[in-house]
């Protein structure tokens, strides 16, 4: 599982990095302002929508109020009348039941009503059954409408077996027990009744002597109620105390306010309750009109906070882009530096942190390659002085062999063979010495190796065979000098069985590689000699010479290279050699590489 997440790990450049860092740490923010401040306003359009809209629906129910007051300040003209009292409990005849009715009752209901603003209907009922009635038959007519008397007059009997008059208040309050109630047809005609007693007001018990109703009409005493007070599109509903909708002004007519349907709409709902009458005025303004306003402040909002984050954008794009471009500048350093390239340099302008690491970069660039180049050259040196060495070490213990040679031919009065193998050797060292180089072209190592076998087979004669087995191909590359030498002599010093050895010299281009090899069919390895589980000889104990051609082509060409042995005793002795292919041409006499 891990190995996957690491397969999937996506490199984030460090600009990029930078630039989301900073529209996180930003756009967050301008994001979060937003929605709280939009939050704010919405709540504060909202506040200010309820408060405005209440204040109209109180205005109104101050009209209200005072059409009502109005109404009562009516009843009070007959229920704190003295006279009106006196006239309707005291009766002696006949004639003065007639003259109360028509000199003081009819006067004072006529007086009454014409008080009023607006049309009214009175009706009395009376407990002084000396009194007579004066009524009209309005069927189920709105007396209201009707082109007639005001005001009916009523025996107290009329009244006793009405429902609503059992339900009225049966304790009495001086002047202000009344009672605000629709009865009977008032519902269907949109009216309301004011009930009231009428009562004895010289004695201490209030005693009833009669009762009055003052019908109003709804569109009067509610006239100031208007939905285009409040907006259009808006609603206003007269509630009862049991939800049921007396009256309403636009929106949908309906008979019962669904309160919890408005809320679930979201639609701002605002109650004034009418204190006199039990009842309340529900403003209902839909959501969409309160979200009018609050929409544009919201898309107010959400354009500001969008300008700001494009803006902050392209801030923080520039200021990442400005330290990315920096840091890319300093890890392209690093980069050339960890390929080797020291001479690369940052610059940056300023008196800044990224100006300070550029200096001690560049310095530290300076340094490193100061050092590497002094080690290299020291190096460089050291190792030519080892190879100078070694060949110095070659040189002589050749020379020495040789002339111990020469000097027993001389002895022994071999003169022909003294003077081939004078020849021989002129020729070995005029191509070793090879104008003081160290590499030396693979056909003239090869003549260098015959030299030193033509000598040897002077020493030799007939006991001595020696093959050859050279690809064409292999005289156009180079070498390191004296490859070949050292082994053949190995062989003629250690490696004899009998009274013969044969020595098979090989060549041959292998992919990338030059394979040399030395085989003989001499003695070979004893058992008590290390070699690794292939066969080939561990060189820490080998010759003098085998180490000397070992050391120097690894010192040269690289540690891959260099010199490997195979023997099995009684058998015989392989040496390969493997260098790299070096291609060299001839000019004016000398071998130069190809490039």
């Amino acid at each position: 599982m891990r190995g996957k997440f690491e397969r999937i790990r996506v490199k984030v450049p460090f600009g990029y990095k930078l630039m989301i860092s900073y529209c996180v740490f930003i756009i967050i923010p301008v994001l979060l302002v937003g929605n709280i401040a939009t939050q704010i306003f919405v709540t504060s359009i909202r506040e200010q929508t309820h408060n405005n809209i209440q204040g109209t629906l109180h205005q109104m129910n101050n009209n209200i109020t005072y059409k009502i007051e109005d109404i009562v300040r009516i009843s009070d003209m007959l229920y704190f009348d003295t006279l009106f009292n006196n006239r309707l409990r005291y009766t002696e005849s006949q004639w003065v039941s007639y003259d109360t009715m028509v000199k003081v009752l009819i006067p004072k209901l006529e007086t009454a009503i014409s008080t009023a603003n607006r049309k009214i209907w009175m009706s009395i009922y009376l407990k002084n059954n000396d009194l007579g009635e004066v009524y009209d038959n309005y069927s189920d007519s709105d007396p209201l409408d009707a082109d007639k008397r005001l005001f009916d007059i009523y025996r107290y009997d009329r009244l006793v077996d009405k429902t609503w008059y059992k339900l009225y208040p049966p304790e009495e309050e001086y002047g202000t027990t009344l009672q605000w109630k629709q009865i009977e047809h008032d519902a269907a005609q949109g009216r309301i009744s004011l009930l009231r007693r009428l009562i004895d007001i010289t004695t201490i018990k209030l005693k009833e002597i009669g009762f009055m109703r003052i019908n109003v009409s709804l569109d009067y005493l509610f006239e100031s109620m208007d939905y285009k007070k409040i907006g259009e599109g808006t609603a206003l509903y007269l509630s009862d105390s049991q939800g049921r909708i007396i009256l309403s002004s636009g929106g949908v007519q309906t008979t019962v306010f669904r309160e919890k349907e408005l809320r679930n709409n979201g639609d701002l709902l605002i109650r004034e309750p009418i204190p006199q009458l039990g009842w309340e005025l529900i403003a209902v303004v839909p959501a969409p009109i309160v979200e009018k306003d609050t929409v544009k402040i919201r898309n107010l909002t959400l354009l500001i906070c969008l300008v700001c984050i494009v803006v902050f954008f392209v801030v923080s794009l520039i200021v990442s882009r400005y330290f990315s471009l920096r840091v890319s500048k300093i890890v392209s350093v690093l980069d050339s530096f960890q390929e080797g390239e020291f001479h690369k340099r940052a610059h940056f302008k300023g008196n800044d942190e990224f100006s300070h690491i550029s200096s001690a970069l560049n310095e530290m660039g300076s340094n490193i390659g100061r050092l590497i180049n002094e080690v290299y050259l020291a190096d460089l040196q050291k190792k030519e002085a080892e190879l100078e060495s070694l060949h110095a070490q070659i040189n002589p213990h050749f020379l020495y062999n040789t002339l111990s040679s020469i000097s027993r031919l001389a002895r022994f009065g071999m003169l022909d063979k003294l003077h081939r193998m004078v020849l021989d050797l002129a020729k070995f060292y005029r191509l070793s010495l090879n104008d003081g180089r160290n590499i030396i072209s693979v056909k003239n190592e090869l003549e260098q190796a015959q030299a030193y076998v033509d000598i040897q087979k002077i020493k030799y004669d007939e006991r001595m065979q020696v093959s050859y087995d050279v690809e064409p191909e292999v005289v156009r590359y180079e070498t390191v000098k004296l490859i070949l030498q050292p082994f053949i002599e190995n062989v003629l010093e250690h490696a004899w069985t009998g009274d013969s050895i044969h020595i098979r010299i090989t060549a041959k281009v292998l992919q990338n590689v030059l394979e040399f090899r030395v085989i003989d069919n001499g003695v070979g390895f004893p058992p008590d000699r290390r070699l690794d589980n292939t066969g080939a000889q561990n060189l820490t104990n080998a010759g003098y010479g085998i180490r000397n051609v070992d050391q120097r082509i690894k010192l040269h060409y690289g540690s891959q290279y260099g010199v490997t042995l195979f023997s099995r005793a009684g058998i015989g002795t392989t040496v390969r050699i493997v260098i790299p292919l070096v291609k060299r041409k001839v000019s004016e006499g000398r071998d130069k590489p190809i490039p």
